[in-house]
């Protein structure tokens, strides 16, 4: 063999080696082992859904929920937590995938989240739901049950819309007067108040945020609408992080961790800084 044919066998196989080095160290997930050889904790949060997860003026994770996963975090320093900002969709993927650790985007627990996701014992915080009707009904309908007196026609919702279940449950709660639920599909949140407007129907269940995000705000899309419609509060939901399957672990950690702190008032704390209120005390 030539000296110039040993040369480019001789390079081969430093190539070979050299990638395969590579392939080795591409293999590792380098994320998963942070300072001091801690385990890396990624927590993903939506980056727009304000006062619950967002980023601040300052560019950094803020919002009610990540301020209580800053407080577990002080509660299991043998982690390193990270916080990732995303969108809804990269969120759930990500979680699902294993890319993401945890997740936090106010979201409500369903059967159908449950067998992709680990749901703590524990929620996080909570999402106030209720009903937007015309003013000129407010000294009608009081509640849900007025409501379903008065005529019960509720804009329709998707059957895997997770406030479907809401009133399926009070429906079966009250099913001596029920609410007219009918299923449909997705349709833009200006058409729900148009209909109520017009007396198509007489009530749209929508997340109190959103309503006030949507009418009360100055600055608000439809804050025309505000001279005509009102809200009225039904109750609080439950939100909770999803975990990976694979870290039941540390859901079983956070599970602990946020019990000290609901004890210690600091959640009852960080709601009143971020909502005005103690959102928890309308799950009572």
């Amino acid at each position: 063999m030539s000296w110039k044919k040993i040369g480019k066998a001789v390079a081969a196989l430093l190539l070979t080696g050299t990638i395969a080095v590579s392939l080795a160290g591409c293999g590792k997930n380098d994320a998963a082992e942070g300072t001091d050889g801690k385990k890396v904790i990624t927590v993903a949060h939506t980056n727009y859904y304000v006062p619950y997860d967002y980023v601040n003026e300052q560019g950094e994770s803020d919002g009610f929920e990540v301020a209580v996963m800053k407080e577990i975090a002080k509660k299991l320093p043998q982690y390193e937590f990270k916080y990732v900002p995303t969108s809804d969709d990269d969120l759930l993927i990500g979680v699902e995938s294993g890319k993401y650790t945890v997740g936090t985007k106010g979201v409500w627990l369903t059967e159908q989240r449950k067998k992709k996701y680990i749901f703590p014992a524990n929620n996080i915080g909570v999402s106030v739901i209720g009903l937007v009707i015309r003013k000129e009904n407010a000294g009608t309908i009081k509640d849900l049950p007025s409501f379903a007196q008065f005529s019960g026609k509720l804009v329709p919702i998707a059957p895997q819309n997770a406030q479907y279940m809401v009133i399926d449950e009070y429906n079966k709660a009250h099913s001596d007067k029920p609410i007219n639920l009918v299923s449909s599909e997705a349709f833009q949140v200006t058409d729900a108040y148009s209909w109520v407007l017009e007396g198509r129907y007489d009530g749209y269940l929508e997340i109190e945020l959103s309503y006030r995000n949507n009418i009360e705000k100055e600055d608000a899309p439809y804050h025309a609408f505000s001279d005509k419609l009102t809200y009225l509060r039904y109750k609080g939901i439950p939100t909770y992080p999803i975990f990976n399957k694979n870290e039941q672990r540390f859901a079983d950690e956070y599970d602990k961790a946020i019990e000290e702190l609901r004890a210690e008032g600091k959640i009852a704390e960080l709601e009143q800084k971020y909502f005005g209120e103690v959102l928890s005390d309308s799950l009572k």
